[in-house]
């Protein structure tokens, strides 16, 4: 009796320490389960106004000696592979997926806002495209998190290399309804991004309270059904497929790991998945 009180109780504190809210916070330390050093995890936005990066940030960046982000930025074979990436498969285009009428708004965006037709870009998978308005939804010079990262690492004569391919990350995009791309475009150009620059502010402005778990929301009730349907392609297999990189290379040396701040909270996010590693992930303050 005593033994199954004690199973049930360590079962109920499990589920409630795994529900906990997580802190405020988008540099995270990570240490113990045999590592004689500790690593660093920082939650970056791809796309940003200023750039401040205060004393902690730098710090764990002076005590890891290797860089890590999503994908190896200083691969001098990555715009190549990008191009080819960036097309969609079997033949697809976008003027094939949409009306001639969304057609002529979509192109008639596209001119106005990134200077390119249809045409130019026929074969590029719809998300890419979209990618291309970020500048737009920023309202002013768009600066990188990453790029920054990588000027102080190369300044420290570090090493930087990524937790997937581009191909990996690219491929992403194969498994999202070209479709479904093509209708987040149309509804973008339709509504001149209003919608996008509303959230764009939001999440902006969440990223900027450093609150990760403020971020999921946001991302659980966008009107964007690539960020609401499609969660476990875009954050959760990419999350669980980086876990057993992140364990090898922190073994080896102590590293700051920097990626997108939305795959770090959530159940499934990069923090709860190395704690239930055995790892202490605590944040920095």
């Amino acid at each position: 009796m005593v033994r199954i009180i004690f199973v049930l109780v360590s079962l109920v504190i499990g589920f409630v320490v795994n529900a906990q809210s997580l802190e405020k916070s988008l540099l995270w330390k990570i240490s113990g389960n045999g590592l004689e050093k500790p690593s660093y995890l920082f939650g970056t936005m791809h796309a940003v106004c200023e750039i401040h990066f205060d004393d902690n940030i730098t710090k764990a960046l002076d005590e890891t000696s290797q860089l890590y982000l999503e994908i190896d930025m200083d691969d001098p074979s990555l715009q190549a592979t990008m191009m080819e990436g960036m097309m969609m498969k079997d033949g697809i285009t976008i003027s094939s997926l949409m009306t001639e009428e969304d057609a002529i708004i979509v192109d008639t965006f596209l001119k106005e806002n990134v200077s390119i037709s249809v045409k130019m870009v026929d074969k590029f998978k719809p998300f890419m495209i979209s990618s291309m308005f970020i500048p737009k939804l920023l309202e002013c010079p768009m600066q990188s998190i990453e790029m920054e990262l990588m000027k102080i690492s190369k300044a420290q004569k570090e090493e930087v290399y990524g937790l997937e391919t581009i191909t990996d990350q690219l491929t992403v995009f194969d498994k999202i309804p070209y479709k479904v791309q093509v209708e987040e475009l149309i509804k973008t150009a339709k509504d001149n991004m209003v919608k996008d620059k509303a959230e764009f502010k939001k999440m902006v402005a969440v990223y900027e309270d450093k609150d990760i778990e403020g971020m999921i929301d946001l991302m659980d009730e966008s009107e964007n059904k690539i960020s609401t349907d499609f969660n476990d392609i875009l954050l959760n297999d990419r999350n669980a497929n980086w876990i057993p990189v992140i364990e090898k290379v922190s073994k080896e040396q102590p590293t700051f790991y920097g990626v997108g701040a939305g795959h770090l909270a959530g159940e499934n996010g990069v923090i709860k998945l190395l704690r239930k590693k055995g790892y202490t992930v605590e944040a920095v303050k």
